[in-house]
């Protein structure tokens, strides 16, 4: 017990919809509109102090929820089931304790609700994990926001022991005890991250390559981002089942990114490979490594890291092994990352990396980023095409984190929309220059958006 534990006193949630500028292609399905949830949480300390936390996040249940079977209305609306189920269950939680403590503990009372979510609706399919700690991870965002506000200071300053009791055993096993959360966790964010663009599969690379121009005054060529914005990062996203296509895709990338910056004087920048785990087998993936050296040599040695490349549940898929793969790149597990197991299966398979992401709860995020680092594991925060206060929340998980080099961020090309009003609040992290990200800014109160 601390002085300063706090209780969840009430509990409110809100969707906003919004329309994508241009579509995103996640798994073969191009989605064009976003459900964001925001959720508001008033939290009183044991003086009787009450303050109120607020986390969002998009839903994007195309990614947590793909289905073959299912519409994108039913995988969305069993998300906002949940969501439903989610909110009952914090509200009713009466204890005190800490952020990481109340996380931990309604992580476990969420997930029970996937099963009785399921049948009420009659759907063919189970609702995966995954799409539950989307769903609740504006709640567990609001409590941690809530903490650092009602304490004045960022909740990044408030993971030692003077807040958080005990140590990480409880959460990370035998191995970490004696080890404290803060000893992982930066507690001033890194004042600048470089920024990760997004060359999605449908994104035009050229002017020839653009069919019907968006007309809005944002960049409609790759080229054209690179200029306006200094790009020194780019996330290409690859189909994973055409070879020739990815190759051809990241050699044509190569090519522009070699042309504009040898205008720019530039002579350093990096890649980061998707496949959106469509790779049926990691052949596939050694395959296009191998072709994309012969093809583009540069290009090739411009790849930092390659995003989970198979299927997602590992279990079902041992077959598919990182080592041959992990010694040519760093490999890096995404979707599969629901938990510690998973973790310790992927580093099992040859996994070398981990990609944490907001959306999978500040709570998870916070103590398999120690783990991590224990096991000396290549890190990276990747988004959710967050907007607004989601951005916030991701941009400043990837400050603190040590380790991460550079942070993701695509809701300016994707859905801008969403952004307005926070550009002129956030300048340097809505708008992007030089190529980086002005994270000095994400030292606030809670998860520093105010």
């Amino acid at each position: 017990m601390k002085p300063t534990d706090v209780r969840i006193a009430d509990v409110a949630c809100e969707y906003t919809d919004y329309q994508y500028r241009t579509p995103i292609k996640f798994g073969g399905v191009a989605l064009d509109k976003a459900t964001v949830l925001t959720v508001s949480v008033t939290l009183e300390g044991r003086g009787g102090t009450r303050t109120v936390g607020v986390g969002s996040m998009p839903l994007s249940n195309v990614w947590a929820f793909p289905s073959r079977a299912l519409t994108y209305d039913q995988t969305l609306g069993a998300m906002k089931a949940l969501v439903t189920a989610f909110r009952d269950t914090t509200a009713a939680h009466a204890g005190f304790g800490h952020p990481i403590e109340l996380g931990h503990d309604l992580e476990s009372q969420f997930l029970a609700h996937l099963a009785p979510v399921r049948e009420a609706p009659g759907l063919t399919e189970p609702i995966p994990v995954l799409a539950a700690l989307v769903s609740a991870s504006p709640f567990d965002a609001a409590v941690h926001d809530g903490f650092g506000k009602l304490l004045g200071r960022s909740v990044y300053q408030c993971y030692g022991p003077e807040f958080l009791g005990g140590d990480l055993s409880p959460y990370l096993g035998s191995d970490f005890a004696g080890k404290t959360l803060d000893r992982y966790v930066l507690p001033a964010p890194k004042p600048r991250m470089p920024l990760y663009h997004l060359v999605g599969a449908l994104d035009p690379l050229t002017p020839a390559d653009v069919k019907a121009p968006v007309g809005d005054g944002l960049p409609e060529t790759l080229g054209e981002w690179i200029r306006r914005d200094g790009l020194t990062h780019l996330k290409v996203k690859l189909n994973g089942d055409d070879l020739g296509w990815d190759v051809d895709r990241v050699v044509r990338v190569d090519a522009i990114a070699e042309e504009v910056n040898a205008a720019r004087g530039v002579a350093t920048w990096h890649y980061s490979l998707d496949f959106n785990e469509r790779c049926q087998t990691v052949e596939y993936l050694l395959d296009f490594l191998r072709q994309l050296r012969e093809k583009a040599p540069a290009g090739y040695d411009r790849v930092q890291y390659v995003e989970q490349p198979t299927a997602r549940d590992l279990k079902a898929n041992r077959q598919n092994v990182m080592h041959a793969a992990a010694k040519l790149k760093p490999v890096v597990i995404d979707e599969s990352l629901v938990d510690l197991e998973s973790l310790h299966l992927a580093r099992e398979m040859g996994y070398t990396g981990v990609a944490f992401k907001a959306c999978k709860g500040q709570t998870q995020s916070l103590l398999l980023a120690a783990a991590a680092q224990e096991m000396g594991l290549f890190r990276c925060v990747q988004d959710l095409t967050c907007v607004g206060r989601s951005l916030i929340h991701s941009a400043g998980l990837a400050a603190h984190i040590p380790g991460v080099a550079a942070i993701e961020s695509n809701g300016r090309q994707y859905c801008p929309a969403a952004n307005a009003g926070w550009d002129a609040r956030y300048p340097g992290v809505f708008t992007i220059a030089d190529g980086a990200m002005n994270t000095a800014l994400l030292e606030g109160p809670g998860l520093g958006a105010g």
